[in-house]
């Protein structure tokens, strides 16, 4: 939204809720440092990761408490192909989120009070509309994608028995999520992290009593699932309901404003259709697995959640750096972007450092949580050996992704991720892995696309950093 540049001032009223104050454009440009935007990004990442954190582990716990009282084949039905069916469906709406966190970061950084009003009115309007639209599509296309999958037997009536309950709460999952984005566009990353610790303990409560007590297996763990998503729904929209003037939530104001969709739209659908894409590769490369039987299915399972802790960190430092691009980019400061990007890829080198040796050191442990069959055990540690030295890889293309997302690049991105990910997985599958048609052929293609990809966000992003300078440049 380059009509924004030069507006207001970044950072009016707080970055995470009763956090840091600090104003960055009123600091002096000599004083606007890597230790000072660092300190900005830590305050604010840190309720977003714990907030991560719980939502992940509530995640997990079903999984714990499927794998331990019902079977490795729940175990393997939950965490295989429902899972990669569950992450399509929202990363769809997740990235498309992502649109209304950036313009409303925008309009927050220029001082915008009516237009941040408008934005958290026309986002909640996209939540129900999505939401709706999203069960609908859960509930007509789970049968035909989890065949897709080659998923059969007891994997697919349980997979489908799961997916079919937790497709009826995707309207409390979109007004959570774009609740959320909003709060969080707005500095408040602290509410989103209360709200997420009350469903995981409500979830982990309902998952010992729904599956534990009552036996009802899968289905137990998808109604937990679904019981905690309306409870965060409700919490957040009160927290809207509590936001100070133009601001606040009000049901008969909540419409799409067209300018603004069209806005949010512009970057959201390219980010969530590169969701999308990454999802698919995802889908492609668990048919695949699928083929080496139970226990692969399940050890893949059992590490997807041990992975977590990287994900919800990935993301994490994503949303942060989003949000404040977007600020620095609303009030002209593109230098404020370049010393963000630079402070945030050495947190997060050395968050990636202390994560790869933790968990290759309590690998074992983790993934004994979900199964304790030994077999499921090697397999997991193999798949752990092979990918956690490369997920580096994958932290710097979300810190490049999410900057150019707050300046408002999202299409080049988006096809990048096409090309980098997509197709190149999609051509490893069929070529490379026939030739050698192992587990660890097939998951050589993660490392393998993520530099491939890094390479071409590197260029693209200093690209636009020059670009944005020049013209930064001129305006002055």
């Amino acid at each position: 939204m380059p009509e924004l540049r030069g507006r207001g001032i970044i950072g009016r009223g707080t970055w995470g809720e009763e956090g840091l104050r600090t104003n960055i454009n009123e600091i002096r440009d000599d004083e606007l440092t890597g230790s000072v935007i660092a300190k900005q990004l830590i305050a604010f990442v840190i309720p977003i990761w714990f907030g991560t954190f719980f939502q992940q582990l509530y995640n997990m716990m079903d999984a714990v408490f499927v794998g331990r009282f019902v079977g490795k084949a729940a175990l393997a039905a939950v965490g295989g192909p429902s899972a990669q069916i569950v992450q399509l469906v929202i990363n769809l709406f997740v990235e498309l989120s992502a649109g209304s966190s950036v313009v409303i970061a925008q309009f927050f950084g220029a001082g915008s009070e009516k237009d941040v009003g408008r934005g958290v009115h026309t986002a909640m309007a996209i939540a129900l509309v999505g939401g709706a639209a999203l069960t609908a599509f859960g509930l007509v296309f789970s049968p035909a994608l989890l065949r897709s999958m080659d998923a059969e037997g007891e994997i697919y009536a349980l997979s489908l028995r799961f997916l079919d309950i937790y497709f009826l709460g995707m309207l409390f999952m979109t007004v959570y999520n774009l609740g959320s984005a909003v709060l969080r566009a707005q500095g408040d990353s602290k509410r989103p992290f209360y709200y997420l610790m009350t469903g995981c303990f409500t979830n982990i409560a309902l998952d010992y009593l729904l599956i534990c007590v009552l036996k009802m297996g899968v289905a137990g763990a998808a109604l937990a699932t679904l019981a905690s998503q309306a409870l965060t729904a409700v919490l957040v929209v009160r927290a809207l309901r509590s936001l100070p003037g133009e601001r606040k939530l009000r049901f008969k104001k909540i419409r799409l404003h067209k300018d603004i969709l069209r806005s949010m739209l512009a970057i959201g659908v390219p980010e969530s259709m590169q969701s999308v894409l990454y999802a698919i590769s995802n889908i492609l490369i668990q048919a695949n697995i699928d083929g080496f039987g139970t226990d692969t299915i399940a050890a893949m399972s059992a590490y997807s959640k041990v992975d977590q802790f990287f994900w919800m960190t990935i993301d994490a430092f994503c949303i942060a750096i989003t949000n404040l691009s977007g600020q620095f980019y609303g009030a002209g400061n593109v230098r404020g972007v370049r010393k963000g990007v630079k402070s945030c890829l050495l947190i997060c080198a050395g968050v990636d450092v202390v994560l790869t040796s933790a968990l290759l050191l309590g690998g074992r442990l983790l993934l004994g949580l979900f199964s304790p069959d030994p077999a499921v055990i090697a397999i997991g540690l193999g798949i752990q050996r092979l990918l956690l030295p490369f997920y580096v890889l994958y932290f710097c293309m979300a810190i490049l992704t999410g900057a150019l997302r707050g300046m408002g690049y999202s299409v080049v991105p988006m096809l990048i991720t096409f090309v980098g990910v997509c197709l190149l997985r999609i051509v490893w599958l069929y070529t490379v892995v026939p030739l050698s048609p192992a587990l660890t052929t097939t998951l050589v293609s993660y490392p393998a696309t993520w530099a491939v990809t890094l390479a071409a966000f590197v260029v693209y992003y200093r690209k636009i950093v020059r670009k944005e300078s020049a013209l930064s440049g001129a305006a002055l």
